[in-house]
Order: C-alpha cells, then sequence, then structure tokens
C-alpha cells in the first residue's frame, strides 16, 4: 500500500500573497493583539513589539494564524502548523513570477 492509502497524515500547503494598504492599521492591530495575549513572557513581549513596527510581515504574522483555518473543519484534528511572512517583490506581470512555481524535491514522494 502507497503512504497516500494508509496515512491519516494531510499537508496541506497555502501561500498567499496580499497587498498592505494600510500599514498603520496593520501594525496597530497586531500590536493589539500582542497586548491581549496573556501567556507572552514579557521579552518576548517587548522582542515582538519592536519586530511589529518594523516590519508589515511580522506585523501580518501575528495575525494570521493557520489554526483558523482548520479549528471548526469537521474530522480534522490539527497535529502541527508552522507558517512564516516575508515582504516579496511582487509583479503578476513579469515572466518571472509564477504563481504556481513550487520546488518539487519536497513532493516527489508524495502521491496524489
Amino acid at each position: 500500500m502507497s503512504t497516500y492509502e494508509t496515512s491519516r497524515f494531510v499537508r496541506l500547503r497555502v501561500e498567499l500573497v496580499v497587498q498592505v494598504d494600510g500599514a498603520e492599521d496593520l501594525r496597530g492591530t497586531a500590536l493589539g493583539r500582542i497586548a491581549q495575549d496573556t501567556h507572552m513572557p514579557a521579552a518576548e513581549r517587548e522582542h515582538a513589539e519592536a519586530a511589529v513596527k518594523e516590519d508589515d510581515a511580522e506585523a501580518l504574522a501575528y495575525l494570521v494564524d493557520p489554526v483558523d483555518l482548520i479549528g471548526e473543519v469537521p474530522g480534522v484534528e490539527l497535529t502541527q502548523a508552522s507558517w512564516s511572512s516575508e515582504v516579496i517583490d511582487y509583479d503578476p506581470d513579469s515572466p518571472d513570477w509564477d504563481p504556481d512555481e513550487h520546488d518539487g524535491a519536497e513532493d516527489d514522494d508524495e502521491e496524489p
């Protein structure tokens, strides 16, 4: 039997490109979320606030939670999640920009 037929685990990859038109709103909302996190240690909070104030990608990372994508899906339990964000050069009209491009090396042993 193949891994596809026997495994109950599915890797879901999602890539989003967003345009930030309101950096101050984004950063303010992220700072508010950090302030409301009662479980965050003080040193981590200071680092998070500094990062959010300087970088829209960091601010977005504090607001987007992949757990929310799966939280209410019936029959599915989230076992692991990770995410990152980065500021990119984006030109949808460029022949170098391919939204379907991915590193096939990771997919070589996965079956549909």
